[in-house]
């Protein structure tokens, strides 16, 4: 990771502040993980002083944002971990992260969006001659069984345009049937 936590942090902070999923109960959480777990980052305290009802959960998240970014990068840590903790869909969808997730996908690089459209441009028609063939197939099969007396040589003509393996599996078929 390139960045800091507290360089992530900073720049995470204005989507935090905006983000209307962190109500009230969930900055409650967060602060009590930062206090119980590590209260040399949120002292009871300061603790306190974050969780009053009284102040607007807007601006008790800034100042808590704040507070973090002042008590250096094992708090930011700490509080992208607690975060992660309890809401995990406001972790995954900030800035910071959705940059990083990007950045190390493997699926994302250019080439391979480009070549996963490869096989698809041929168009519906291409498709519709495909299923065409295989029903065909399939109702050449179906019907050779039981009311065609030479569909199974029909079937071994079939093989002429297939390739070696299709075409083996074809031939004997018509000719196991034939011998019958």
């Amino acid at each position: 990771m390139g960045d800091s936590f507290h360089d992530q942090l900073l720049e995470d902070s204005r989507f935090l502040k905006d983000d209307r999923r962190l109500d009230t109960e969930l900055v409650d959480k967060l602060i009590l993980q930062l206090n119980r777990i590590y209260p040399q980052i949120l002292t009871d305290k300061e603790a306190t002083k974050f969780r009053d009802l009284d102040v607007p959960t807007c601006v008790r998240l800034a100042e808590l944002l704040t507070h973090l970014q002042g008590k250096g990068e094992e708090a930011c840590r700490e509080f992208y971990r607690a975060l992660h903790l309890h809401v995990e869909e406001v972790y995954f969808s900030l800035p910071t992260r959705l940059r990083l997730k990007d950045s190390t996908n493997p699926f994302a690089t250019p080439g391979l969006h480009q070549q996963k459209y490869v096989l698809n441009d041929r168009g519906p028609l291409f498709f519709l001659s495909c299923f065409g063939v295989a029903v065909g197939m399939a109702l050449l099969y179906y019907y050779s069984e039981s009311k065609v007396a030479d569909g199974s040589r029909t079937l071994g003509m079939a093989a002429l345009g297939l390739g070696r393996k299709a075409r083996e599996v074809l031939i004997w078929y018509s000719e196991d049937s034939i011998g019958k």
